[in-house]
């Protein structure tokens, strides 16, 4: 089981909209209850981000930080969500 800190939470909660047309989730029970079923990760960094794409065989034009899919947390680390 995946454990979503509050930054990792509050991060997917205020930008989920660039991922999904509306809200997946109103609160942090419903956020991680959601990030647990689909899987999500978090990751340290520009490089580990890079490094999932490439071995989930998804191909991201151009820069990987700016994929719906990538959720810059603000303090190094990125949450993956796959929608």
């Amino acid at each position: 089981m995946h454990e979503f800190d509050e930054a990792v939470l509050r991060c997917f909660l205020e930008n989920q909209g660039q991922l999904f047309p509306e809200d997946v989730a109103e609160n942090e029970e419903e956020a991680e209850a959601f990030l647990e079923d689909c899987m999500a990760v978090v990751v340290d960094g520009v490089e580990e981000v890079e490094e999932y794409f490439e071995e989930e065989g998804i191909d991201v034009e151009g820069n990987v930080l700016d994929a719906d899919e990538v959720f810059d947390i603000g303090d190094g680390r990125y949450l993956i969500v796959e929608g």
